[in-house]
């Protein structure tokens, strides 16, 4: 059986899944690819790729995606910018900010709050390079801002916007054993679970009725008499 191709876009870490698959699967080999996160849902329909790691949303046609987990969102920025005495930022303190959008890796949804710069660089590490420079700021998922971590920047979470969701994406009608396989893996079955239906649990059992023990009390016969 010829070996496996797993897509990765930047952020997403499958090392783990990649030791259980070397554990379940010895005689496959799992090839991890890294991919730019806009030509990742291509690279699985054209069967470039078995299936791939990657962020929702994504055009779907032709792809069965399952997500996995969400990340939180942040927002980089020099470490001597106003905003980082807060411990979290809101899109109200971006209102007069100038901000920066990448081309790849950082999702459509995401355009951020406050002026956007509409010059978009081409990659996460060129707009990292430019906040840096102090030409605006970023709005990225966690798990970017950390790849791309530098001792003059640091980043605080933004709430009011979404969080990403990474998700296993593969074409349809490929479902094959070393797809599921891989579902399995991702989603943390153990060796000997299968995909039935989960079974139910038992209804959980009354505790047995502790048996109380009655002490029947004797009642003292009265002593005879003596005569006098």
């Amino acid at each position: 059986m010829t070996g496996f191709r797993l897509g990765y876009v930047p952020g997403v870490t499958p090392a783990k899944w990649s030791r259980l698959w070397a554990e379940r699967l010895p005689r496959i080999p799992l090839e991890l690819v890294q991919v730019a996160a806009a030509e990742a849902p291509d690279l699985v329909r054209r069967a470039e790729l078995d299936a791939v790691l990657l962020r929702l949303p994504i055009d779907r046609t032709g792809l069965h995606a399952i997500p996995l987990y969400v990340e939180q969102t942040v927002v980089v920025v020099p470490k001597d910018h106003l905003i980082t005495a807060a411990d979290e930022i809101t899109t109200d303190d971006l209102a007069d900010e100038l901000m920066l959008h990448s081309q790849d890796d950082v999702l459509d949804w995401a355009r951020p709050p406050g002026r956007l710069i509409e010059d978009r660089p081409a990659r996460t590490a060129d707009a990292i390079e430019l906040v840096a420079m102090g030409t605006g700021l970023l709005v990225v998922p966690q798990s970017l801002a950390r790849l791309h971590h530098r001792k003059d920047l640091t980043y605080r979470p933004l709430t009011g916007v979404p969080e990403s969701q990474v998700a296993l994406s593969w074409p349809e009608g490929a479902t094959g054993e070393l797809v599921e396989h891989l579902i399995g893996i991702v989603r943390g079955r153990t060796v000997n679970s299968t995909r039935g239906p989960a079974v139910p649990k038992r209804a959980a059992q009354k505790p047995a009725r502790k048996t109380v023990q009655k002490t029947t009390q004797k009642t003292p016969q009265k002593k005879p008499r003596r005569r006098r």
